[in-house]
């Protein structure tokens, strides 16, 4: 039987888990109080801090760190690179405290991994990090001459749902053709063929659809217009994109329940707003498929979002002809990070090593190194 701490540290709150093998012991979400965090002028900055926090609950649970054979946490920031189980190594910790990729307190992934294996004699991994990138040539290309699409999305969450898919159909991942839609504050649809993520259209910074927080894709000259106009900062702009676009924008909420409470109470833009989203989903999935040629064993929905019914069958009914629709709602990062650690201390899968060198034509200059 192999132990291992699992560790999350989101924007507002870090989340600890235990597992024995495959069963979680306990999972804790300790929320941060704003005023806690706003003391550290840098998210590196927050690490003894959210290090003291996960010692203490763990005390409480009556957990002693010295039993765990591996911590395995979640890891944002890093420059792009393949998928899988990677050992922290000097190289992503240097990395991580920088977050050369994206700031996010998920950089610090990696950092409390590798200090609590030090500390507790431990091994420390971190699983499908949110720079998995596994593109295809023809994935990256844009009509502008400056720009190369970079992948984006939930991997961590896309994979897991995909590998808990091909155990329940009893084909090993590496051998499916699937399409991932994650379905939550932000949207990301993935084509994952025979166990990469070969293309992915994700909302974070304008791509595909519109979904609770984010814009999705507009026609880019009124984008532009929209810039220019002497009405948004910059600033203002990439708010509108990341954070206030979509359903926040047209009804002033992002929670799916409260946009179906007014669906069924008759508000009829309330129902257009979900179909319209529901409707583009759908092309982003049918962009999918044509991406792996139509072969496409299954379209797997999860994400929050996809506990909805209502969505679920808007989605369904538009591209079940390319696939059967199944639904693994919710998310599963806790058990993808313990179940990567778990292969890997089995010898199941050999750990990766992070180098942060190039991984395609063009990385030296999009990424200013």
């Amino acid at each position: 039987m192999y132990r291992v701490i699992v560790l999350n540290p989101g924007s507002t709150s870090t989340k600890v888990a235990l597992y024995e093998d495959d069963k979680k012991i306990f999972s804790e979400n300790i929320a941060h109080p704003a005023s806690d965090l706003a003391v550290f002028p840098n998210i590196v900055d927050q690490l003894p801090y959210r290090k003291e926090i996960i010692i203490k609950t763990l005390q409480e649970k009556g957990v002693d760190p010295h039993t765990a054979d591996a911590f395995s946490a979640i890891c944002t920031g890093l420059l792009p690179m393949d998928g899988g189980v990677y050992e922290v190594n000097d190289k992503m910790y240097a990395d991580g405290q920088v977050g050369p990729g994206s700031k996010h307190p998920g950089n610090l992934g990696p950092l409390l991994a590798k200090d609590f294996a030090e500390e507790f004699e431990g091994r420390a991994f971190i699983v499908d990090a949110s720079s998995v990138d596994e593109f295809e040539e023809e994935a990256r290309m844009t009509g502008f001459a400056e720009l190369l699409r970079t992948s984006r999305g939930h991997p961590l969450n896309q994979r897991a749902a995909a590998r808990k898919y091909a155990a329940d159909c009893g084909t090993p991942y590496e051998e499916l053709n699937l399409i991932v839609a994650h379905l939550g504050g932000g949207i990301s649809v993935s084509a994952h063929c025979q166990g990469r993520m070969i293309d992915t259209v994700d909302s974070t910074r304008g791509e595909g659809r519109m979904a609770p927080t984010r814009s999705g894709t507009a026609p880019l000259a009124d984008v532009v217009e929209m810039c220019y106009s002497g009405k948004y900062t910059k600033q203002e702009m990439f708010t509108k994109i990341m954070k206030t676009g979509g359903w926040v924008a047209h009804l002033g909420t992002s929670d799916a329940i409260e946009v179906e409470r007014r669906i069924e109470e008759g508000d009829q833009f309330a129902e257009l707003v979900y179909r319209v989203t529901a409707y583009q989903i759908a092309k982003d999935i049918a962009a999918m498929a044509s991406v792996m040629k139509g072969k496409v064993d299954a379209i797997i929905l999860t994400g929050g979002v996809a506990y909805s019914d209502i969505m679920d069958e808007m989605i369904r009914e538009r591209v079940e002809f390319i696939a059967p629709v199944k639904l693994y709602p919710g998310e599963y990062e806790m058990d993808a990070l313990a179940a990567g650690a778990i292969r890997v201390l089995e010898g199941k899968e050999e750990p990766k090593s992070y180098t942060g060198e190039p991984v395609f034509p063009g990385f030296d200059v999009l990424y200013k190194r």
